[in-house]
């Protein structure tokens, strides 16, 4: 298919995630049971590594983590998945990242995030690959210089806010979701980039080229247990299928069944899809 021999390196956070699960989202003031409570790997630059690993890619996180006892768990399928850690940075005087996650039955989640030692990441010099990740839970240097590395550049813009115009132009693929479609559209003209995917939950995906839309998809129909990282796997997914040469309908087709079948267990990491799962349920 589209990923395996392909290179990805991927610049980004990498978190412990704290998941618990409840009834339904808390609203402002309100206190809930949980009926269960999780430690999962997550950040969303470890996963988008992650979900390209297990897509056939070989992979390279750039990254950082904490001296601390939370690191080796949030890089541990990580390393089980072959994705290369040898650019993982530890930093001693911050905490590895963590997240603070709600997830109701329905699978909708709030997730709150405390950078830790993502706020250190920087980019090494003479790095290149086939595809180059980012996400905005780095610094905004270190998402300057990732977009900058030689091969298809792809920008996840999340959690979002304003991106300079200088660094937009250097993105081949823009992923977001539909708020925060609108968070960097009132400060860049989206218009003018190349490929822009916007993604709308249940509701499938539309990808834009120079303002124009030129395909739209829907995820397959599956039980959705958890949202955590279904963004990150359709990102990831879309990035290898639009670099390896696939036409932009079954690129965003394929974006979407990877998302949906993220979304079909618990957590991040652990729910990411490999190639056999994605050509199982695309069959």
């Amino acid at each position: 298919m589209d990923a395996p021999g392909r290179s990805v390196v991927v610049v980004g956070s990498v978190n412990l995630d704290l998941v618990a699960r409840v009834g339904h989202l808390p609203r402002p003031g309100e206190t809930l049971p949980a009926h269960g409570l999780s430690r999962h790997p997550g950040g969303k630059g470890a996963n988008q590594a992650l979900a390209a690993a297990r897509l056939g890619a070989h992979v390279s996180l750039v990254g950082a983590v904490g001296d601390d006892p939370f690191a080796g768990e949030a890089l541990a399928l990580l390393r089980d998945g072959g994705v290369d850690l040898t650019r993982v940075v530890t930093v001693a005087d911050r905490p590895t990242g963590t997240a603070l996650i709600q997830v109701d039955d329905d699978g909708e989640t709030t997730i709150v995030v405390d950078a830790g030692a993502n706020a250190s990441v920087t980019v090494p010099a003479g790095l290149s690959a086939d595809v180059v990740m980012t996400v905005l839970e780095v610094p905004d240097e270190a998402v300057a210089a990732a977009v900058a590395v030689p091969g298809f550049s792809v920008l996840n813009a999340a959690p979002a806010h304003a991106v300079p115009d200088e660094v937009l132009a250097g993105v081949d693929l823009l992923s977001v979701n539909a708020e925060e479609h609108e968070v960097l559209g009132r400060t860049a003209d989206l218009d003018a980039l190349p490929a822009v995917a916007v993604t709308h939950g249940a509701a499938g995906a539309r990808l834009r080229r120079y303002g124009r839309e030129v395909a739209t998809a829907e995820p397959p129909a599956v039980q959705a247990v958890d949202g955590t990282g279904a963004g990150d796997a359709f990102t990831a997914a879309l990035a290898l299928a639009l670099a390896g040469g696939l036409d932009d309908g079954s690129a965003l087709r394929r974006g979407c069944a990877v998302g949906a079948l993220a979304a079909t267990r618990a957590g991040a990491q652990p729910a990411l899809p490999t190639s056999a799962e994605l050509e199982e349920i695309s069959a």
